[in-house]
């Protein structure tokens, strides 16, 4: 088992930057293929990003590409999320996520492990 707490959100404005981070307690954290999630007021929650237990594989939702950077850290037991150019429409609560499996998945049901969630608000 593996616990999860997310922290960097707030308040920023559009074309500001944020970066989002997810520190691991329990388990090795390398075992745990990792996902970023956001879910936004009155919609499903949505996949954001994900990566590999071992940081070569990636994957991003097409609505952050090239925004977005996710990346992780095995030494520090650490999950982040770099966030350029925010838009209103990135507002959300974001979620670190983790998931005993091989490959990285988009499917939420395929994460065991939750963070509590961090707020991020984009102001036009």
């Amino acid at each position: 088992q593996v616990q999860l707490v997310e922290s960097g959100g707030g308040l920023v404005q559009a074309g500001d930057s944020l970066r989002l981070s997810c520190a691991a307690s329990g388990r090795t954290f390398s075992s745990y293929v990792m996902g970023w999630f956001r879910q936004a007021p009155g919609k499903e929650r949505e996949f954001v990003a994900a990566m590999g237990r071992r940081a070569g594989y990636v994957d991003y939702a097409d609505s952050v590409k090239g925004r977005f950077t996710i990346s992780r850290d095995n030494t520090e037991n650490t999950l982040a999320l770099q966030m350029n150019s925010l838009k209103p429409e990135d507002t959300a609560v974001y979620y670190c996520a983790a998931g005993e499996r091989y490959l990285i998945t988009r499917n939420d049901y395929e994460y065991d492990f939750w963070g509590q969630g961090a707020q991020v608000t984009v102001s036009s």
